[in-house]
């Protein structure tokens, strides 16, 4: 059994109820074929961060662990973690679209969200 550098708590991340149980219905969906969803950020350009999901077959050494016991289990690693702190994953339905939200995300790198204007002509 791996060892994790850190239990993530509500502190570091928020995960509203929401998405917490959407979570742990896609994981208990999998029928033991995956173990938690992980959280994932890559280079968005101008546009700062893209932050997505998906399922995570086995935690890392590295990664920091949010779960309760009753499938819902999120991993993340420290690059990502970066980026996150301080933001809030929820997951809206409005019956028509149905998805997970960031919330908050410029926070740990104290950014707007806006573009800055890099003049770059497309």
């Amino acid at each position: 059994m791996n060892e994790y550098t850190q239990e993530l708590t509500d502190t570091d991340l928020v995960v509203t109820e929401h998405a917490r149980s959407k979570i742990a219905t896609l994981v208990n969906d999998t029928n033991g074929e995956v173990s938690a969803v992980r959280i994932y950020v890559s280079g968005g350009g101008c546009s700062g961060m893209n932050y997505g999901m998906t399922f995570a077959e086995k935690e890392e050494a590295i990664d920091s662990v949010m779960s309760d016991g009753n499938g819902f289990k999120l991993v993340v690693d420290p690059v990502a973690m970066g980026f996150l702190e301080g933001a809030e994953v929820d997951y809206v339905d409005d019956g028509v679209n149905a998805s997970f939200v960031f919330n908050n995300v410029f926070q740990a790198v104290g950014g707007s969200g806006a573009c800055g204007g890099c003049g770059g002509a497309m």
